[in-house]
Parts: C-alpha cells; sequence; structure tokens
C-alpha cells in the first residue's frame, strides 16, 4: 500500500479543499480493500452521486470519506444537519472512513467507522448561517467523534502503519454483532457502552454502571426505569461477547 498522495490527479484544481478531496478519493480506490468483506478494491463513484464517495464492486457498501490534516480531533465538520440525520434515522448512512494526513500528503491514520456506530446523540447542530451568506439560514452539523465507542473506531493505518487485513476483517466481524435498525435501541446500547469503556479497570461492578445514571436519563428523557434499561443493555452486551458476567453484580470487559 502507497500512502503517498498522488498530487498529479488533483493538478487542475485550484482550491486546497478541492484537492485534498479528489487526492484522498483517489487514494481510497487505488490502494484499499473493502474491510466488510475483504474485497481487494474498492470503487470512486461519480462526483454527484450522493451520500457516498467510493464502493465495494462485491458486497455492495457504500463508504464516505472525511479527511483531516494531522490531529483528527473531537469532531468532524460534515454536511446539513437535517439530511444526516435522515440518514441516520432512515438507516441510510453510509460506512466512513476517517483519514488522517500529514503537510506532504501521506496518509498518517485510516480508521474505519461502521454505520450502525451512527446515533443521532453523536450529531452536533451547528448555528445557521447568518443572513448575510450565501446560503442563509442553512444548518450544518459536526460528528462529534470522541462520542463513538472505541469498539466502532477500527484501525487500519496507525501513524503510518498499515494493520493486517485479518484483524480488520475479525474486528468489523466482532463489532457487526452489535448492528440494529432500531435507532432507539441503538442509541442505548452504544451509550451503555461508553459507560462500560469509561470504567476503569477490566473488572467492574453493576454499581459502576449506575453511577452514569443521571447521565444516561440526560440522554433519554422519556425513559424513567433507567437502572433496569442499564443491566437490558449489560445483558445484551455479555449475550454478544463485549463483557463477561462473573458472578455478583461483577463483569469481565472482553472487547
Amino acid at each position: 500500500m502507497n500512502l503517498q498522495f498522488d498530487e498529479t490527479v488533483a493538478a487542475d484544481y485550484r482550491s486546497l479543499p478541492q484537492k485534498i478531496r479528489v487526492m484522498s478519493e483517489f487514494w481510497l480506490a487505488k490502494n484499499l480493500f473493502c474491510p466488510c468483506c475483504g474485497n481487494e478494491h474498492i470503487d470512486k463513484l461519480p462526483n454527484n452521486f450522493p451520500v457516498a464517495d467510493v464502493a465495494c464492486g462485491k458486497c455492495g457498501e457504500i463508504f464516505e470519506l472525511k479527511s483531516k490534516k494531522n490531529r483528527i480531533g473531537a469532531k468532524i465538520l460534515n454536511g446539513a444537519y437535517r439530511t444526516m440525520i435522515e440518514r441516520i434515522t432512515g438507516n441510510l448512512n453510509p460506512q466512513l472512513f476517517v483519514m488522517q494526513y500529514s503537510a506532504n500528503f501521506f496518509v498518517t491514520d485510516l480508521i474505519f467507522v461502521p454505520k450502525f456506530f451512527f446515533t443521532p446523540g453523536i450529531i452536533e447542530k451547528r448555528k445557521p448561517l447568518s443572513a448575510n451568506a450565501r446560503r442563509a439560514g442553512w444548518v450544518g452539523c459536526n460528528i462529534l467523534y470522541q462520542k463513538i465507542p472505541a469498539q466502532g473506531k477500527i484501525e487500519i493505518i496507525r501513524d503510518g502503519r498499515e494493520i493486517e487485513i485479518e484483524k480488520i476483517l475479525s474486528r468489523y466481524n466482532t463489532t457487526k454483532k452489535l448492528q440494529t435498525r432500531n435507532i432507539d435501541l441503538r442509541g442505548w446500547l452504544l451509550d451503555v457502552l461508553n459507560c462500560v469503556n469509561m470504567t476503569e479497570s477490566e473488572i467492574f461492578s453493576l454499581q459502576d454502571i449506575y453511577r452514569y445514571a443521571d447521565f444516561l436519563q440526560s440522554k433519554h428523557t422519556k425513559n424513567k426505569n433507567i437502572e433496569p434499561k442499564i443491566r437490558q443493555q449489560l445483558q445484551f452486551l455479555r449475550d454478544k461477547g463485549f463483557i463477561e458476567f462473573i458472578g455478583r453484580g461483577l463483569y469481565r470487559k472482553l472487547n
């Protein structure tokens, strides 16, 4: 895999954002395999194709690419807020690649975020554009990248080094067990998973997760039975092999 952008493919573009978009999409199509099925190649989609940038001709999955110079950070700039929410709640969201590149256009990090890790809770609504703007009133959004559970950030390239394909496919197949089309259940599951991840030790107690009850209540205001809901989600995570119940209200993290 060649981690260097090909600058010649963007020679006809003037603005740097356009150059980055062209070079990064070209790099994906030329170098990357499909992290869902292992197909050796993914294909660039037409420039006017809605939602996605590249696709796998074998499994049919589509992917969107977000790239950023140097550190990825806590937020990723995205498009229209309303469109993003419609995509997530309608289960039309593509898979996501998050790319980090250096000043000399070298791919340093590439993260794959499966689409079933997206919920309305990780989408931040930005302020409408001012009345003087060309698109006055338009409302954009940010992806709150830091709120995506660690299990949903599958490394493909880390610090300029490729991760073995077998590890990537295995990680995806493991995380796929969390997939659910019900957006409310998905939100609960990922919020509780984040709470599990925030506990400091490998072994944690039910009481450790109950400490996040107020946080979960603030995100799920209609639910009046927070602790039973927590137990339900822990059972689901146990059944899917992400945690192990070891008795007396204690659990062990597995994935």
